[in-house]
Formats: structure tokens, C-alpha cells, sequence
């Protein structure tokens, strides 16, 4: 793509630099700052930084559209995901005058189901090992999981926990940090907190000290953490690694439990049901399980109380 400049219009680094600095100042996450980041870098492959913006219009994006399909093999989901972030930059800039608004075309894509840890995979990683024969990581990695699985806690909240967040007599967990910033209260089941208080003996710890710590016990990074867990699944015949896959997990074991939407909705911190409403759409066939079991008419049925037909 070749773009005749002008020197009179802001440049498209220019604009991308002002945009994360608005960005900044409203306290955006780390991560959403990253994947802004890494949004324009692969927009400059195709449209150069030092283009001005003024020139930037609907057709740019259609072409680059077409430049991802052509060169990369990115998925219609995965072309969404980074228009969408394009689109929230582009418009930022619009509103302060620096370029026409645009009309991002809509990409047809089928949302896959997600994808969940079996019984027969949770089997396995939740094998409990045996103290006097492991490490400490080994240890604390299935007490990870087990907080995972009882919580559905993102990563970067889970590596972010205290101590002292862990109410053992009130029987909940505080979660300061959040992908929406606000802190919030989880319950904390019975069998968890057994595990949690358990693992305390061994890890020792002052109250202001993260629950989950390395070997040297030093808060845990969100990398290491990924990379251990990934090491302990693979030693457990476990191929799926994605820390991730608790949550989704989480999710489709509370709804086919029959948990209301309503109460997943807050412990997931989710700020509205779509999301939610995705997890019940997603686990559709799963949903249609022991149906004659819970079924009012069924039930009716069983009981003796015929009906005509």
C-alpha cells in the first residue's frame, strides 16, 4: 500500500501516541494497554506510522481487511477482535477532529464453543500429590487449581490475592484486582477453604503476603504461572494448558448444576449478562442432559399422576 503524505495532517503514531495517553489517564489496565499496543503495530505493517490520518478512510480498512485475509491466517473471530480495538483508537480520534469517522464493515463469524477441562481431565490434575514426595510448587500448583476450579478467577486476579483477602469465618474471598477495577466478594466453598487452610501450614506467610507465591516466596507472575501450570498438566497426561479453561469450566458446570445467571454473573464480575448468556447458548446440547429428569411434566409423570394423551 502506498500512501501519498501530508505534512499538514497529525500522523497516524502522532494520534496512536495521544490515544494511549488519554488512555492512561483514565487508569486503563495493563493488558487493555498491551493489546492496544500490539493492535496498531500490526496495523503499521499494512499502513505506515508516519501516514496522516486525514487520509485514513473506510476504504484503508477494507484494504486491510483483504491484506489479513491474503497474508496472515487469522481467523474471521480473530480480524473481529483486532477491528474492534482499531475501531475504538480510530474513533478516539475522530472525536478530537483529527480524521473523518469510519464505518467498520461487520465480519461474519460463528462463535465456537468454548472449550472446558473434561471430568476425566479434572481427574487427573486434581490427584492430590503427596507432601512428603513433592515440592513446594508441585503442591501449591494443585492447590491453584483447585482455587481455580472453585472460583473461576482470572489469572491476573488469582497471582494479585493476599492472604488476608481469605475470610475463613465469613467464608469469603476478596478480589482487589479485577479486569474492572472494582473489588468484589466471592464465596468461598467449604471444601476450598479445607485446601486453602491447609496449604497455609506449609506456605507460612504473613497476612499482607500473596497467597500464591513462588518458591522463594515472592509474589507469582502471571508468566511464571503460566508456564508452571502448563509443566504440571503435561507431567499429568493433561494436553489442554490454558489457565483460562478453569473459567469457562467454571461457568458451564454452574449453569448445568442449575445455578441461576443472575449469581454468576457477579462472581465472574461480568458487568452485564451477555457474556453469561454466551456460556448458556455455548453449553446448548449439554443442557439437554437428564431433561426428562427436571422437567415439570416428566415429574408430574413419575409421581403416578397421569396425563391424557
Amino acid at each position: 500500500m502506498k500512501i501519498e503524505m501530508n505534512t499538514q495532517s497529525k500522523t497516524l503514531k502522532e494520534g496512536f501516541d495521544e490515544f494511549i495517553k488519554h488512555c492512561t489517564v483514565r487508569d486503563c489496565t495493563e493488558s487493555t494497554l498491551i493489546n492496544y499496543h500490539t493492535t496498531m503495530r500490526n496495523f503499521n505493517k499494512f499502513c505506515p506510522e508516519g501516514t496522516p490520518l486525514n487520509v485514513i478512510n473506510k476504504n484503508t480498512i477494507e484494504d486491510y481487511i483483504c491484506y489479513l485475509r491474503e497474508n496472515t491466517k487469522m481467523s474471521n473471530i480473530s480480524i473481529s477482535i483486532w477491528l474492534q480495538r482499531l475501531k475504538a483508537i480510530l474513533n478516539y480520534l475522530h472525536d478530537n477532529g483529527y480524521m473523518d469517522k469510519i464505518t467498520f464493515p461487520v465480519i461474519r463469524c460463528e462463535k465456537k464453543v468454548k472449550e472446558v477441562y473434561t471430568d476425566d481431565e479434572l481427574k487427573l490434575l486434581l490427584e492430590k500429590p503427596k507432601l512428603g514426595l513433592c515440592n513446594f510448587t508441585e503442591y501449591r500448583n494443585w492447590v491453584m487449581i483447585n482455587y481455580l476450579l472453585s472460583t473461576g478467577n482470572r489469572r491476573n486476579t488469582l497471582v494479585n490475592i493476599k492472604i488476608s483477602d481469605v475470610d475463613f469465618e465469613g467464608a469469603v474471598i476478596k478480589l482487589s484486582t479485577t479486569k474492572n477495577k472494582k473489588q468484589q466478594y466471592i464465596p468461598l466453598s467449604a471444601t476450598l477453604s479445607k485446601i486453602l487452610k491447609d496449604y497455609l501450614k506449609h506456605r507460612g506467610g504473613q497476612p499482607d503476603d500473596y497467597l500464591f507465591c513462588d518458591a522463594c516466596g515472592d509474589k507469582l507472575k502471571t508468566d511464571n504461572l503460566r508456564i508452571s501450570l502448563t509443566r504440571y498438566h503435561k507431567r499429568h497426561g493433561v494436553e489442554k494448558t490454558s489457565i483460562h479453561l478453569y473459567r469457562h469450566t467454571f461457568a458451564k458446570k454452574w449453569i448445568l448444576a442449575g445455578g441461576d445467571i443472575f449469581r454468576l454473573q457477579k462472581i465472574l464480575g461480568h458487568s452485564s449478562l451477555d457474556v453469561v448468556k454466551e456460556y448458556v447458548e455455548m453449553f446448548t446440547d449439554d443442557l439437554q442432559k437428564d431433561f426428562d429428569k427436571f422437567n415439570a411434566l416428566e415429574q408430574i409423570q413419575r409421581k403416578g399422576e397421569k396425563i391424557m394423551l
